[in-house]
């Protein structure tokens, strides 16, 4: 009797501590830094390495979207920000957590800006919900605030993806950036949302603008460039 009462017990203890695993929340993973391996910490060695020659008056901060100004948007790099000092450091692949990891280990190390371009967010629209992703974005803006106080902050929404306002992902970016919108402080943090220069009226994207309808193509990089020259030189030049 006392066996079979222990074994029911045992039976209880269990399934409460499974019921409790399940109702714990989750950590939100886009608000913990964290580095990646293999080439990724190369390509963060060599934006330590930048930064350490000086003349960085202009970042530019996100994932392979803003890496690709060295590939399809060199052209429209060269002719807009190249003259203004600007340093890409923009990683394929990278999540609102490893931007933050960067952030605290050489990325920003010993330079005084004038102005921080940030496009970051979709990589992890897959695994975060969007008040987790906007987490992150938040703490991007806030740990530059704390680093480099004197630099102002250009805040992009996140870029249209998908073919047309169905996609499921591009709904989440559209959630995203609805929050952090209002990171927008009126003096040190703009907000900008150039999405819509991206699309067709009726919301369609074209592969001419993203071939892979999420990655810039030539055109779509004279866009972005265009789309914030005005932001960018008026910030800088305040």
């Amino acid at each position: 009797m006392l066996r079979r009462s222990m074994l029911m017990f045992g039976a209880i203890v269990g399934l409460c501590t499974g019921i409790g695993a399940q109702d714990a929340p989750k950590e939100n993973d886009a608000i913990k830094p964290v580095p990646r391996d293999g080439n990724w910490m190369k390509r963060h060695d060599s934006f330590n390495e930048r930064v350490k020659q000086g003349n960085a008056d202009l970042l530019f901060i996100g994932d392979s979207i803003t890496q690709a100004w060295e590939g399809p948007g060199k052209e429209a790099w060269a002719k807009h920000f190249a003259p203004r000092n600007a340093v890409n450091l923009g990683i394929g692949g990278d999540r609102t957590q490893h931007v933050l990891w960067r952030l605290d280990n050489g990325n920003i190390k010993d330079i005084k800006p004038k102005l921080a371009v940030i496009m970051i967010g979709t990589n992890n629209s897959r695994q975060n919900k969007p008040e987790e992703t906007a987490a992150g974005v938040t703490a991007i803006v806030t740990k530059l605030r704390e680093k480099l106080p004197e630099m102002k902050i250009l805040l992009l929404a996140i870029f249209p993806r998908g073919p047309d306002n169905a996609d499921m992902l591009r709904q989440t970016n559209t959630k995203v950036n609805e929050q952090i919108a209002k990171l927008a402080d009126g003096k040190m943090v703009e907000y900008l949302d150039i999405g819509p220069k991206f699309l067709a009226e009726d919301g369609t994207l074209s592969k001419d603008i993203m071939p892979d309808l999420l990655h810039l193509s030539v055109n779509g990089y004279n866009i972005w460039a265009e789309a914030i020259e005005p932001s960018v030189a008026r910030m800088m030049a305040n």
